[in-house]
């Protein structure tokens, strides 16, 4: 089933539909985001298509989600592809924003729909979907040579990270220690791949100065103002080469785990006034889509079962402790503040409770 769940994302992200089977109920979906003008006349011309939103993304376009956490919306007759990716894409929400009157679909099922949005994100696409029932979905696939997704089967995996693996490790001289070593770990369907960088020889046995950081392209590398993400980078490795000890996780979770391209949507939208939750939200996605479970699991394979954690950010010690990593001491890691970012540093404290 990973590698089912793999090929599906990687059909997603080409505009390839898939075909979702659950108890008697069966659809093919497409991300609205990679769908074409063909791909759309050939769905339709199968069955009544609807398009698949988050519940978030329905608040933002006033539309029923009278199945809480989505929205099924009907597609009007004269429907086009651009209409399916206005009502995706925020982009032009100030510019236009009479998408509607949207009418929702209130009966039926919503499974197939939730696990086509679960996917999309998955795959680090607009959360949004367009979904056609079909008689035998098992016959579709197999005769298009589509890739099948059986939900009763794919229930204990979707939306779960799969299991990672210490694939290599190697020393690494670094500017703050020369007793540097980096472990690569990859998952076990073929996704991104997640590091931890430690420093010096922790003692497996006592808590760990550690670090969750996660991929932040712009900031990490580019040097963006706009966040505090690569000063708390090189702060965090900095405090640890001060100790001559330490642990720093590097989760490939760019953009709160939105994906790179989502996160330069939010930006444009942050650029229009919106805050770094309100972008979120008018994209579909929820304030943080993150996982720091993966953080929990490289620990434990490196052998440690508890920290000192360097974060601001409470949730992060919840998820660790529940997972099952004793968070013995939080380090405050407050460095980066510019005029640039001080009002995303604002929300971050105001509305996703951080400590600032």
């Amino acid at each position: 089933m990973p590698e089912r769940l793999a090929r599906a994302r990687a059909d997603l992200r080409m505009g390839v539909p898939v075909v979702l089977v659950q108890a008697g109920q069966a659809a093919l979906a497409v991300p609205a985001e990679t769908l074409t003008a063909d791909r759309l006349a050939d769905l339709r011309a199968m069955g009544p298509a609807v398009m698949a939103i988050t519940g978030r993304r329905a608040a933002t376009l006033k539309a029923r989600a009278y199945d809480g956490d989505l929205a099924r919306v009907l597609l009007p007759g004269d429907a086009g592809r651009d209409w399916v990716q206005a009502v995706a894409d925020p982009a032009d929400d100030l510019k236009t924003p009479m998408k509607g009157p949207l009418t929702t679909q209130r009966d039926g099922p919503a499974d197939l729909h939730r696990a086509a949005l679960q996917l999309a994100k998955s795959a680090r696409l607009l959360p949004a979907c367009l979904v056609v029932p079909v008689a035998d979905g098992r016959a579709v696939a197999a005769e298009a040579g589509l890739t099948l997704i059986d939900l009763d089967q794919a229930r204990g995996q979707l939306g779960i990270s799969s299991p990672l693996h210490d694939i290599v490790s190697a020393r690494l001289p670094m500017e703050v220690s020369e007793a540097g070593r980096l472990h690569v770990f990859r998952p076990d369907d073929g996704g991104e791949e997640h590091y931890a960088i430690e420093i010096g020889r922790p003692d497996r046995n006592r808590p760990v100065l550690a670090r969750l950081h996660s991929a932040c392209f712009t900031g990490d590398l580019m040097g963006s103002l706009k966040c505090d993400c690569g000063p708390q980078l090189r702060g965090a490795l900095a405090m640890m080469g001060t100790e001559g000890e330490g642990v720093l996780l590097y989760l490939n979770q760019e953009g709160r785990g939105i994906g790179l391209a989502n996160k330069m949507r939010a930006y444009s939208l942050q650029d229009q006034g919106f805050d770094t939750v309100e972008a979120n939200h008018r994209l579909g996605f929820e304030d943080d889509e993150r996982d720091f479970r993966l953080g929990a699991e490289i620990l434990k394979e490196l052998g440690f079962s508890s920290v000192r954690l360097l974060t601001n950010n409470p949730g992060k010690i919840a998820m660790m402790e529940k997972a099952g990593i004793a968070v013995t001491e939080r380090v405050p890691l407050k460095v980066g503040e510019t005029a640039h970012n001080r009002a995303y540093l604002a929300t971050k404290a105001a509305k996703s409770g951080h400590l600032l």
